[in-house]
């Protein structure tokens, strides 16, 4: 949330208008009312003017932004461009800083992975629609529509969709490889 809606928040949950809010904190309506629209930077001063006026600690006014977003929506995805996969969508983003990593793969009839080389961590994934071919080490497993697989790492493996259909899958991976 930027700093701007967090203080609009603030100030309609404490039942003040802007020109209240501004009277308060010694600064004017006009300058509240840009603050709130992201149109002008504030100054640390004037924020805890502001903050002080609200009765809200500094501290808690970042913590509560820096928290991250809890829903991701279809439009914070973001496409990796992948050989041999049709779409391979980070669905968090920024997750290469969390524990885990989850992506889903849309595999067109017959493509699948490149080979991905043995490292550290698990990996576990959900098929949403169609049949792969999971292959780990010198096995190969298959698993269709609402099924899942879970393996370590540590060795060579690859997907692949073996159906006539497209195949879509969830695949988590801790800690985050991709």
């Amino acid at each position: 949330m930027k700093i701007g809606e967090r203080i609009r928040n603030l100030r309609q949950l404490s039942s003040l208008t802007q020109e209240e809010l501004a009277e308060r904190a010694g600064l004017t309506k006009g300058f509240i009312s840009q603050v709130e629209r992201d149109k002008t930077s504030i100054s640390l001063d004037s924020l805890v003017q502001i903050l002080d006026a609200l009765d809200e600690n500094i501290s808690d006014f970042f913590l509560d932004t820096k928290e991250k977003d809890i829903v991701y929506r279809k439009e914070d995805r973001v496409e990796i461009e992948k050989t041999g996969v049709s779409k391979f969508e980070l669905l968090i983003p920024g997750s290469t800083n969390k524990k885990m990593e989850a992506v889903m793969v849309t595999l067109k009839p017959g493509e699948g992975t490149e080979i991905e080389e043995p490292h550290e961590g698990e990996e576990m994934g959900f098929i949403l629609g169609g049949r792969i071919e999971i292959q780990l080490g010198k096995k190969t497993y298959r698993a269709k529509k609402g099924e899942c697989f879970y393996f370590a790492a540590e060795r060579d493996h690859a997907l692949t969709n073996v159906g006539s259909r497209e195949a879509v899958l969830l695949w988590i991976t801790s800690p985050p490889y991709f």
